[in-house]
């Protein structure tokens, strides 16, 4: 594991340190075995775990009503599903989108990622321009009924 060298009154000592198991270790010295008790209690650091949050997609809410085909929608937002650089807009306010048209070309992660409609309608608003960099979540398009 770990090779140390110790002069301790003119005596050269080659220590090895092969294992540590809670407060004992395990190490060589000059060829020689032994097993120790460390006085210190070895504090063991942890590695912290990356919690995301759920994302929602846009325009449902945790107490979503079904409703009919038909029926018109209010506006929903066009959320950034990752970090990253608006490239090219494709829509502009006033512009009619069917689900599954591209809004806009967004760099994320070294990727060019198309961003499409999730409903029907008219664009309301845009919030962002080619070159705008973005946070994951971020309002990018409104779309409305």
């Amino acid at each position: 594991m770990k090779k140390f060298n110790f002069k301790i009154r003119g005596n050269k000592y080659n220590v090895e340190l092969n294992n540590i198991d809670g407060n004992i270790a395990e190490i060589e010295v000059n060829g020689s075995k032994y097993e120790v008790e460390i006085e210190k209690e070895v504090k063991v650091s942890k590695t912290p775990k990356l919690i995301r949050s759920k994302i929602i997609p846009t325009g449902v809410s945790a107490k979503a009503k079904t409703s009919k085909p038909s029926d018109r929608k209010g506006t929903g937002g066009i959320k950034a599903p990752l970090p990253g650089t608006i490239l090219e807009m494709k829509v502009k306010v006033g512009d009619e989108v069917n689900v599954g048209d591209t809004l806009l070309i967004m760099e994320a992660m070294k990727m060019e990622n198309e961003i499409k409609a999730d409903k029907t309608g008219k664009i309301v608003d845009v919030k962002v321009n080619a070159g705008d960099s973005v946070l994951e979540g971020e309002n990018l398009v409104e779309i409305g009924s």
